[in-house]
């Protein structure tokens, strides 16, 4: 065991030693493909734009689950006495005048999401998300069968009793209402649309078995036969790579070399998704810091070279809703909202966000997701007057959201009740 912790801790150091270099090779077109590669890319797309015309751009697709809720908070006073009135379902007005101790947040988004752990067990999940992002918290539903429960009128919540580890805590929500899902406006449906026929969500970038390893790409694979190119590029696929650490590349040059070998072979879909997990650093590693994620670039300019709609590739996959297609692909809003901030057509994808932002039509979940999609991008824009006018052009959009939800926005300091 003390032998593996020194090579981890050796191959990181090593990594960190030279965290300064590119982490890619750049090739004179600026790129991370090179013109042979690009020129192939180019090709694919062109016959995708056929195919575009048989994609379904007419589905429809409905928001997570969401309400607004009262949350309530308490580390001092009676925390246990305040367990158990949440138990017995008290109501929030008596709650708050019996116990002056509590934190409460009053107005709160909630969003419900069920899904299916590592177990095999059907997992509801109450993610709870202050509009000003100084925090938020998930409850899990210890009895999954309450999703089709009513809940307005009753209380979720969580206690920690006294330990050594720490004071006890309480934390809860109270419902007013229902839980409710929206449609998404047709517009919106087909970007979505368009970012799954484009991503091709019938085929993935791993195989379904894996092993967990390490697989080099040959110097000389470029002069391979079609064949053993193919044969690499499943090796590579049912492999899995994990990083030992933040400065460990291992995982993302594994998917690099995924995405040359299936440009090269002129697999597409498998090609657009080991380049967004690039771009979304959507990568396992056993400990992950800060201070790296720095160095891992986007790589937008490499899409956008390519005859495709990448504004609504990357809006589409940032949409958050309950009914997605089977291997829909996900974008993290921070490192979209990075990519986008690079963009050469970054002027009309922030007006194409505003819009998003400030369309009544739209459930509230996902404008306060493009609001933070918005925000993301806008505070990583290098020169000093664009950006500015782009934090200013989000407060106009900011004030077309509900009152309980501007408010706070606008307010230097969170308020309570």
């Amino acid at each position: 065991m003390n032998l593996i912790l020194l090579m981890i801790v050796g191959l990181c150091s090593a990594q960190s030693a030279n965290c300064q270099e590119p982490e890619f090779t750049v090739h004179p077109n600026g790129l991370i493909y090179s013109d042979r590669t690009m020129a192939g890319l180019r090709r694919i797309v062109d016959s995708l734009n056929l195919r575009f015309k048989g994609c379904d751009f007419d589905a429809t697709f409905v928001s997570r689950a969401q309400t607004l809720g009262h949350v309530v908070r308490m580390e001092t006073g009676d925390v246990e006495g305040a367990r158990r009135a949440l138990a017995d379902n008290i109501s929030f007005e008596d709650f708050i005048e019996r116990f002056p101790q509590a934190l409460v947040d009053r107005n709160t988004l909630a969003v419900r999401h069920s899904y299916i752990g590592s177990k095999g067990a059907l997992t509801v999940s109450y993610e709870i998300l202050d509009p000003l992002l100084e925090w938020s918290f998930s409850l899990n539903d210890p009895k999954p069968s309450m999703q089709l429960k009513n809940l307005a009128g009753t209380w979720l919540f969580e206690y920690t009793a006294p330990s050594k580890y720490g004071k006890e805590k309480l934390k809860g929500i109270y419902f007013p209402s229902e839980f409710r899902r929206y449609e998404l406006p047709k517009r919106f449906a087909e970007m979505i649309g368009y970012a799954d026929c484009l991503v091709d969500t019938t085929t993935t970038k791993y195989k379904t078995e894996l092993v967990e390893g390490r697989v080099a790409l040959p110097k000389d694979w470029v002069g391979l036969d079609r064949r053993a190119q193919e044969a690499l590029l499943d090796t590579m696929r049912s492999t899995q790579v994990v990083g030992f650490c933040s400065m460990d590349q291992g995982p993302r040059v594994h998917a690099l070399n995924i995405a040359l070998l299936s440009a090269e072979t002129q697999h597409w879909g498998v090609f657009v998704k080991a380049h967004l997990d690039i771009m979304n650093d959507r990568f396992d590693r056993m400990s992950d810091g800060s201070y790296a994620m720095g160095g891992r670039n986007t790589y937008i300019r490499e899409l956008e070279e390519l005859n495709i709609s990448v504004p609504t590739l990357l809006l589409g996959i940032i949409f958050r809703i309950d009914n997605p297609a089977t291997n829909h692909y996900r974008g993290s809003i921070g490192r979209i909202g990075r990519a986008l901030s690079e963009s050469r057509v970054r002027a009309d994808v922030e007006s194409r966000i505003l819009d998003i932002i400030s369309d009544p039509d739209l459930d509230l979940y996902n404008r306060m997701v493009f609001y933070n999609l918005y925000l993301s991008c806008a505070e990583r824009i290098e020169d000093a007057s664009q950006r500015i006018a782009a934090m200013d052009q989000l407060a106009i959009a900011t004030a077309t959201l509900p009152e309980h939800i501007r408010t706070r926005l606008q307010s230097p300091k969170r308020k309570r009740q």
